[in-house]
């Protein structure tokens, strides 16, 4: 019997300054004993529960199922001890499999190096035992481990997500540095939409918010697209439970009102590639996206407006763009009375210029980007 097993404990990736949201999420969706842990989130779930979470949930990276725990003080106690879990029980020498590690506070402190002698025992003990050995594939292998150690003790888990579920799989084409998904799901969340009034992005690029938008609104689980989902890997994978919730899942994904959703961005081809990632969860086209700078549009009045406008770095360019969120500023003051404004600020200095005293400020890291989300409300 595996570790999750005994306890039905499981762990999930997360972005540290969403933790508070992503506990809520959980819990939401059902999971107990919810606690906060090195970079993610301990938590109890039944399997119906956890097959839930990593379909419906719009934050976490992923869900990690314990295998085996041991201690380990050195690289070659890590590979003993790995070389004597029956991986073979787990996954076939025909399939292909990858690793991702982390370390912290132990005696082995290279993550990359720990994550190599793992992979040399399950290799070797495939070959001594049926004479063939499973091959690495670190892009799309048939199934994913996780190797963690933290204070010299070693955690085997099977990622139950099959990969980032940051991948939706609705954003087949994206203009330069596209935002994550989990980002902008967060951004919606922290927004306080109700669900009712008009949500608009002035500045849509690939349309990722506009799409987390959609899924929320209309009760659609990210997960929906994904083929492959590593729960399908657990020994004890239930295949008509994962289907009844599957089924379940489809039957209450919800319709909304034309005029709901809706966005535009000044650059063309923008445009066309964040209509053709809409259509891919939109089949109604019932959001609406037109080419058009910021600035020409005539109001924008009662509106919940989110938006990530560029900035230096995502652009790879050197440019000051401090009189850009000057006219953003203005732009709000002069054009978009009764509305509220949650503008992501990838480089946070710009939020000085824009010339609006923000009701709050939230971090929210962006590959590696000490970003701000900042509320803004025009009366």
């Amino acid at each position: 019997m595996y570790i999750y097993q005994k306890n039905n404990r499981y762990f999930a990736s997360v972005a540290d300054d969403i933790k508070d949201l992503a506990e809520l999420e959980l819990t939401k969706l059902g999971a107990t004993s919810v606690k906060p842990g090195y970079k993610g989130i301990f938590f109890t779930a039944d399997k119906k529960c956890l097959y839930n979470i990593n379909l419906y949930t719009r934050l976490l990276n992923r869900i990690l199922a314990p295998l085996f725990e041991f201690e380990t003080l050195n690289e070659d106690m890590l590979y003993k001890k790995a070389y004597k879990c029956e991986w073979e029980k787990l996954f076939k020498n025909s399939e292909t499999f990858a690793i991702f590690a982390s370390a912290q506070n132990s005696n082995i402190n290279h993550s990359k190096f720990a994550s190599l002698k793992l992979k040399d025992a399950i290799v070797d003990r495939f070959r001594d035992i049926t004479g063939k050995r499973p091959n690495v594939d670190p892009k799309n292998p048939d199934i994913w481990f996780n190797l963690h150690i933290e204070n010299n003790k070693a955690t085997i888990s099977l990622d139950t997500s099959g990969g980032s579920l940051h991948r939706r799989g609705y954003r087949k084409n994206a203009v330069e540095a596209p935002m994550a998904e989990t980002l902008a799901a967060s951004i919606l969340m922290l927004s306080e939409w109700d669900l009712k009034t008009p949500l608009y992005d002035p500045m849509c690029g690939s349309g990722t918010l506009l799409c987390e938008a959609y899924l929320l609104a209309t009760n659609t689980p990210p997960g929906i697209l994904r083929r492959n989902f590593g729960i399908e890997r657990l020994p004890d994978f239930d295949k008509n439970l994962w289907s009844d919730v599957n089924k379940t899942a489809k039957n209450n994904i919800g319709k909304i009102n034309p005029d709901l959703i809706s966005g535009s961005d000044v650059n063309a081809e923008a445009v066309k590639i964040a209509k053709e990632n809409i259509n891919i969860i939109d089949k109604t086209n019932n959001i609406s996206i037109k080419q058009v700078n910021l600035f020409d549009i005539e109001e924008l009045k009662d509106k919940v407006l989110v938006f990530n406008p560029p900035y230096g770095i995502r652009l790879k360019t050197g440019k000051d763009l401090s009189e850009f969120y000057k006219q953003i500023g203005d732009f709000l003051k002069q054009k978009c009375t009764g509305s509220s404004a949650f503008i992501y600020f990838g480089e946070r200095e710009y939020l000085k210029k824009i010339g609006l005293k923000a009701k709050w400020k939230h971090p929210l890291q962006n590959g590696g980007l000490d970003g701000r989300l900042a509320k803004f409300e025009m009366y």
